[in-house]
């Protein structure tokens, strides 16, 4: 064998004909992507399912962090914040609160539901000496699911 023809044994695209490994034919392609809508059609109810009540499940902790710094500062003041001073007391110093020594929550953006919206406080509570709650998603009044209300109750 000659050395020319050697050199074209080992040129890239010396051989006859269309490489065999090259890539992916469209229907390959076709069938991974149908493959890939089933699964998503199938999986993505669940996913949703489980981020609507997540947010429900977070409400009920935050609920119970406020609750706790509520009554830390209970036990600093000798009572709870009065409905004036709301729960940005366990945030920032009320004036009228002697012997504070928070901040019981370190930001005031605790204070607010997964939904956006500040939680509610009431003293006394309907439900026990305080009320801390959110309205859910409808932001009104009872509901159930996502719209139901979360509180210290």
């Amino acid at each position: 064998m000659t050395l020319t023809r050697f050199r074209s044994r080992l040129r890239p695209g010396s051989r006859k004909g269309p490489p065999r490994d090259a890539g992916f034919t469209l229907l390959e392609m076709l069938v991974v992507l149908a493959i890939m809508g089933l699964l998503a059609a199938i999986i993505a109810p669940q996913v949703l399912k489980y981020l609507g009540s997540s947010r429900s499940q977070t409400a009920k902790v935050q609920v119970q962090n406020v609750v706790a710094a509520l009554e830390l500062y209970r036990l600093d003041v000798g009572r709870y914040p009065s409905q004036e001073e709301g729960l940005a007391g366990v945030v920032a110093a009320p004036s009228t609160a002697a012997g504070w020594n928070g901040p019981y929550l370190q930001k005031s953006a605790a204070l607010n539901d997964p939904w956006g919206t500040p939680y509610l406080y009431r003293i006394p509570g309907k439900h026990g000496e305080i009320d801390v709650y959110t309205l859910g998603s409808d932001k009104a009044e009872g509901g159930t699911g996502e719209a139901a209300d979360v509180g210290n109750w």
